[in-house]
């Protein structure tokens, strides 16, 4: 590994990356600069420049095919093998969006949760701790504490603490989402992505996916997309919206919905769209 990759991993190095928001400093986890995206010789992606905050939900808002899963795939490298992603994607000082960054590493601290619910066909248990096994963690005392803690932060502790050995496709899909987050949560990321988490869930079980996320904020910087409006304006503190494979505005999600400055933001809020 290079000199490079070590200060990726480097869990102590200082946080001094700012940026002017709203007339205050704040503290940026991640930041993205003349960012495109190519498949093939389709441009999906292009004027996504954004800095996401440290402990706050960020919502990707925007029609079908507008780009933000693009977007969000592309920030922990998902989209490698099927598009090429071109500019800077920068987390600690580095561009992880180059060839000497080890992207497996990278993925521990920017973790992912895709839109269908997708546990192992294992237990309970050991979907929390194969990924930690995988990166040498056997100590029994330490992997019975990690489940137990990724499985409080997804809000499912309480519902599975007497069922860990049973197979988690035995959950309910609500379960088998907030499993999933736990077992992202489980290798303690940085930040957290999520590609429409709750798009397949009933509104109950939709409920406690929010519920999950604003608690998870107060550890894990968070970056959502989202169909949902009503999601969006419910979770997040910053709102982007995506239109035609650009970020047309991005705000307080405050402001896009109430005062948004773009015509076209305006229209897609309140349903005039299209």
């Amino acid at each position: 590994m290079t000199a490079t990759n070590n200060l990726i991993l480097d869990e102590e190095m200082p946080e001094r990356y700012l940026t002017e928001m709203n007339e205050e400093k704040h503290e940026v986890a991640l930041s993205t600069h003349d960012l495109e995206v190519f498949y093939g010789e389709k441009r999906a992606l292009h004027n996504a420049d954004l800095k996401f905050e440290r402990y706050k939900i960020t919502a990707l808002i925007g029609a079908s095919g507008s780009g933000k899963s693009t977007f969000l795939r592309s920030l922990n490298r998902m989209n490698d093998t099927v598009a090429t992603v071109n500019g800077q994607i920068m987390y600690r000082g580095l561009d992880i969006n180059t060839k000497d960054i080890d992207v497996y590493e990278m993925r521990k601290h920017i973790g992912m949760v895709f839109q269908r619910p997708n546990p192992f066909a294992k237990s309970i248990y050991d979907n929390i701790t194969f990924a930690l096994k995988q990166h040498g963690i056997k100590d029994r005392k330490i992997l019975d504490e990690r489940v137990e803690t990724s499985l409080k932060q997804a809000a499912l502790w309480d519902e599975v603490k007497d069922d860990l050995h049973k197979s988690a496709l035995e959950l309910s899909g609500g379960q088998q989402q907030r499993l999933v987050i736990a077992r992202a949560v489980a290798m303690k990321p940085d930040i957290l992505l999520l590609d429409e988490p709750a798009s397949a869930l009933d509104p109950i079980s939709s409920a406690k996916i929010e519920n999950t996320l604003l608690e998870l904020k107060k550890d894990y910087t968070i970056i959502i997309v989202t169909h949902n409006m009503q999601q969006a304006a419910r979770v997040s503190d910053y709102t982007a919206f995506f239109h035609m494979g650009e970020v047309v505005e991005y705000d307080l999600t405050r402001k896009i919905f109430t005062r948004p400055k773009v015509q076209r933001t305006i229209d897609y809020v309140n349903g005039n769209f299209g």
